[in-house]
């Protein structure tokens, strides 16, 4: 094994116990499996022979799952509302070793579920996604809501290792819990982590930013065409965010760290990977960049181990997470550079 490899699986074992607060949009995402019967009378559309059903952790909690299955200790600050879903979801995040005491229940909106429709059924390895459909309100929640959260923000931020804050711009990520929660946690010394769809120059000061190639184009009012325009374009971020690393992630491109003072890397998606679903892959490369910082990775070994991370995830359907095993498996199978 080269030294290389022994670093990383060091990384893994380090952030062990490692205690993270995600702070965002809590969001069930529904996977409906039908197996294809029919052509149906009244339209020209499937019938689909209801197969399976799962609520997964999706938003802000398949941030918090993935850092929980790389073996972290994670608590979840967050909205649900009032309604089946929600309850199901928090009772599968408790069961699952997660800390839903910053959960809180709106009843004035609903839990954001987004619920994707699979044809193909249950036993076939490769499904087509065939509808998505989103229940949300993406109204700011209420100020009585946010004080309750601030209030635990308070609490919890001082016992926690790292902040990361998941913003699916579903209306729990507003200015005041920015407020609350942003510059708390660096007073602290905490390590910040950023992973937000919606304008990103509102959490300036955080250290890590992993947006995909779509969200820095917007933040930045430009396309990104070619990998020097993705470079530029990520050093522009990292000044205008007083960041200390932007990972910016580029689908079947693969991902490209921009970090203060030192050249920019690229790293290819992971070679001999069939991509089955990318569906929560950004989440998994969010709290994995963020675990190996905690652990004490550079950010060229922190980035490494989240496009390895990524590797894992989109090989499956579905919301799905990287565990600490298939890391550290992936570490130990990964070919030897020229000159290791």
């Amino acid at each position: 094994m080269s030294e290389r490899q022994e670093r990383l699986l060091a990384i893994v074992h380090a952030w062990q116990g490692k205690r993270i607060l995600v702070l965002g949009d809590v969001v069930a995402d529904e996977l409906v499996v039908g197996i294809p019967r029919a052509i149906a009378r009244e339209a020209p559309v499937l019938v689909l022979q209801h197969a399976e059903s799962r609520v997964l952790p999706g938003g802000a909690t398949n941030v918090a799952a993935n850092a929980a299955a790389l073996g972290a200790k994670v608590d979840v600050c967050g909205v649900v509302g009032d309604d089946e879903t929600g309850r199901e979801l928090v009772t599968a995040l408790a069961a699952a070793g997660l800390g839903c005491a910053g959960v809180a229940v709106d009843p004035s909106r609903p839990t954001t579920t987004k619920t994707r429709i699979f044809a193909g059924g249950a036993q076939q390895p490769v499904q087509q996604l065939l509808l998505r459909l989103d229940r949300l309100d993406r109204r700011p929640v209420t100020e009585a809501v946010t004080e309750v959260m601030a209030a635990y923000l308070a609490r919890a931020l001082p016992r926690v290792d790292a902040l990361m804050i998941s913003d699916y711009e579903n209306g729990v990520i507003h200015p005041g819990l920015i407020a609350a929660s942003l510059p708390a946690a660096l007073n602290l010394g905490r390590l910040v982590a950023v992973d937000s769809h919606g304008d990103l120059l509102r959490f300036r000061g955080a250290h890590l930013f992993t947006p995909n190639q779509p969200e820095a184009e917007a933040g930045l009012g430009r396309q990104l065409t070619t990998p020097a325009d993705v470079e530029n374009g990520g050093r522009r971020l990292l000044t205008e965010l007083a960041a200390q690393a932007v990972l910016i992630t580029r689908g079947r491109e693969g991902m490209t760290l921009v970090a203060r003072q030192t050249p920019a890397v690229h790293f290819p998606a992971s070679p001999g990977v069939t991509a089955v679903d990318p569906t929560g892959a950004g989440d998994t490369v969010a709290a994995t960049f963020t675990l190996a910082g905690v652990a004490g990775a550079t950010l060229v070994e922190a980035a490494e181990l989240a496009n390895l991370a990524a590797g894992i995830v989109v090989a499956r359907m579905g919301t799905a997470t990287a565990t600490a095993a298939d890391l550290l498996a992936a570490i130990a199978a990964l070919p030897a550079r020229d000159g290791e």
